[in-house]
């Protein structure tokens, strides 16, 4: 592809897959989401997108970015300065488990109107933008090789490819946003994870960690149920 073809792709309309292909991209993405191996391995997709939300509005509401890690286990952490209270720190912690939804939301915006490649490269620069905050070898490699293969995608497999993954990128995002908001809630109940985000909202807002995150599986669920009624054509399946 050339760089003339490449860019006039960027800015183009591509189609969306068959009506029956999208469906099965959510069915395969729910899938990969429910079993436990696979869920294992792209979980660290999620991480990604958990700690550049915490990283983006830090920056936002003016907090000073010291830096992110991401860790072997699917954990991750982001290290900001500024005032322990207040209105900033609150939006940094209840951005994190947010993000993914936030992100898919996007992405559904970018695929209703056809824009798979710019889904791509608004993804690729995002990745790179979190890349100059990383702090550790583990998460320079996961992240330089979540955005190698969204740029090998997007310049070299043909549309109908791209469109199928943008798909399977979306839902995923979306989708896959409220299981680690039910784990948190799993750990908790075994007194574990003392500091988490809820935890930590709680103690700077006085409404309880499990109130947070009911909020937060309500929010993201609502999101994901969004996304699906707007991303799968219903009319079009129906008929067929």
């Amino acid at each position: 592809m050339t760089i003339e073809q490449f860019f006039q792709q960027l800015v183009g309309i591509q189609p969306a897959p068959a009506p029956a292909l999208v469906l099965a991209t959510a069915l395969v993405t729910l899938a990969l989401i429910g079993w436990y191996p696979s869920w294992r391995v792209l979980r660290g997709v999620v991480t990604i997108a958990h700690e550049g939300g915490h990283a983006a509005v830090a920056a936002l509401t003016g907090r000073r970015l010291h830096g992110v890690r991401l860790h072997s286990d699917t954990s991750g952490l982001t290290v900001s300065s500024g005032p322990p209270t207040g209105p900033g720190m609150v939006f940094t912690l209840v951005a994190g488990y947010l993000a993914p939804s936030v992100l898919g939301l996007i992405g559904m915006t970018l695929l209703g109107f056809g824009r798979v490649t710019a889904l791509l490269w608004v993804a690729v620069g995002a990745l790179a933008a979190m890349l100059l905050l990383i702090r550790n070898v583990y998460g320079v490699v996961s992240v330089v090789g979540t955005g190698a293969v969204l740029v090998v995608l997007s310049w070299y497999a043909p549309p109908d490819v791209q469109g199928v993954f943008g798909y399977l990128f979306v839902f995923f995002l979306l989708f896959s946003a409220p299981r680690p908001v039910l784990e948190l809630r799993r750990q908790r109940r075994r007194g574990r994870a003392p500091d988490s985000d809820p935890d930590q909202l709680a103690r700077l807002t006085g409404v309880a960690g499990g109130l947070w995150i009911a909020l937060f599986v309500g929010l993201t669920v609502a999101a994901a149920g969004f996304g699906t009624l707007w991303l799968l054509p219903w009319d079009q399946l129906v008929t067929t």
